[in-house]
């Protein structure tokens, strides 16, 4: 089976072949910092493989909260989670000096943009250092956060070595980015394939037994962690390209009086040299609109400059401001004026069927819309409250007195639990940023985005 390969051990250091014994056997400790959307559900595949897994976090309540079994990733299956915590396979700690025990642990942090849209890797270093505090022979490091190429070399390599251990001999670096698609169905950690780029041959080898230990999917190695850490940008500046020019035929086709939707389904019916983008109210999440920025960031240390990238970002971040007016010109059709009326925002979550609304474009469009004078209501069927620029905001229950009392509805998130036969009857005016409403009965007052 895949999950039993250990590649061949002869001529490598002690250290090494120690590790790569434990990996085989499974009494390799493995630790994973920060214990989110990436983080946890890694945990959870590890421990099930048959490692003890210990967790690290800084948030009380994420930790509390593990420690009892109890879930709070949409991803991890219930039953696992509470079956690895009750085997005692799996546990959470905020103490970094229990990594004395690891022998393996991946740092899967947040790695945002700070205001002027460069990045902080202030998570990454602060991760290293609390490593190198407790760092031994024989142990592991795997970075595994989106960052731009170099980190793990530039930043977190040095930070270990100043230990006076040696990468490659004494200890082993690699990098392998996350793959999480939060709510997909078929693709998960487990089977989703895995890159790994190590710092040396050595560290190669040993991260790619890890994952093939815990992983159904290939793991594809790569010959450094910049190429590994570039494959990540590139994957998701691939999507936020291809969105952007989704978006801007859609701007373009709604002057026109074109069905955007329409004109794709159609250009999808080509068996080649065509893959479908959707447009949409802007774009959301840790990823797509942060890691791009990563990129032009580094570029500029090269004197080069991402004209596309940025040119992509944009379009996609004019996108909330774009239904905003679209939004004021119905209303201005119906002889309303935005200040005054209530707008009706169905979805906060910035994709269907998931809870996190982690930079989503509805949040940018609420505080447009309550600038502008309008009342904004919102539904959401994965999210109860959330809290945008320091203020709370509750999503009500969806009815069709709300929906008959708005001025104007806008469904904002295509979450399959929405009762669309309940808002083509109510709404009095809907505007579909999703094209949710493709095979549901329509207001007689409908648009597309």
């Amino acid at each position: 089976m895949q999950s039993q390969w250990i590649p061949e051990t002869e001529g490598s250091g002690n250290e090494q072949a120690g590790l790569l014994r434990k990996l085989k056997d499974k009494t390799a400790v493995i630790g994973v910092i920060g214990l989110g959307y990436v983080g946890l559900p890694l945990a959870v595949e590890k421990a099930k493989a048959g490692y003890r897994v210990i967790g690290f976090d800084v948030q009380s309540r994420k930790i509390e909260m593990l420690n009892r079994g109890h879930n709070y990733i949409g991803d991890v299956v219930d039953e696992d989670l509470r079956g690895m915590v009750e085997d005692g396979r799996l546990r959470a700690t905020a103490e970094y000096a229990f990594l004395r025990e690891v022998d393996a642990v991946a740092i899967c942090v947040p790695t945002p943009l700070d205001i002027y849209q460069q990045p902080d890797t202030s998570y990454v270093e602060n991760s290293t250092r609390e490593i190198a505090r407790f760092l031994h022979p024989g142990v592991l490091v795997v970075l595994e956060s989106t960052t731009y190429p170099g980190t793990t070399e530039e930043l977190v390599r040095p930070i270990l070595e100043a230990t006076g251990l040696r990468c490659g001999v004494d200890f082993f670096l690699a990098y392998s980015p996350e793959r999480v698609d939060p709510g997909n169905k078929t693709y998960n950690t487990k089977n989703t394939p895995k890159v790994v780029g190590g710092v040396t041959p050595a560290c190669s080898k040993v991260a790619e037994a890890l994952y093939r230990q815990v992983l159904n999917g290939d793991v594809h190695v790569v010959s450094s962690p910049a190429v590994a850490e570039m494959e990540k940008i590139y994957e998701n500046t691939f999507r936020h390209i291809n969105i952007a020019l989704a978006n801007e035929m859609a701007v373009l086709c709604s002057r026109m009086g074109i069905n955007v939707w329409e004109v794709i389904d159609a250009a999808k019916s080509k068996p080649y040299g065509f893959m479908a983008f959707y447009p949409g109210p802007g774009l959301g999440g840790h990823c797509i609109p942060v890691d791009p920025f990563y990129l032009t960031w580094k570029a500029r240390e090269y004197g080069y400059h991402t004209r596309l990238i940025e040119l992509a970002g944009e379009i996609n971040n004019a996108m909330p401001e774009f239904v905003v007016r679209r939004i004021g010109d119905i209303l201005n059709g119906d002889r309303k004026s935005l200040s005054g009326s209530t707008v009706y925002l169905l979805g906060v979550a910035y994709k269907k069927d998931i809870d996190d609304y982690r930079e989503s474009p509805v949040l940018k469009m609420i505080g447009l819309l309550e600038e502008r004078g309008a009342t904004v209501w919102t539904s959401d069927t994965h999210i109860a409250e959330f809290k945008h620029q320091g203020l709370a905001y509750t999503c009500e229950e969806l009815t069709e007195q709300r929906l008959r009392d708005a001025d104007i509805a806008v469904i904002t998130t295509d979450h399959s639990g929405f009762d669309y036969e309940l808002i083509g009857r109510a709404s009095g005016c809907l505007l579909d940023t999703r094209n949710a409403m493709r095979e549901q009965v329509k207001p007689e007052r409908y648009y597309l985005l």
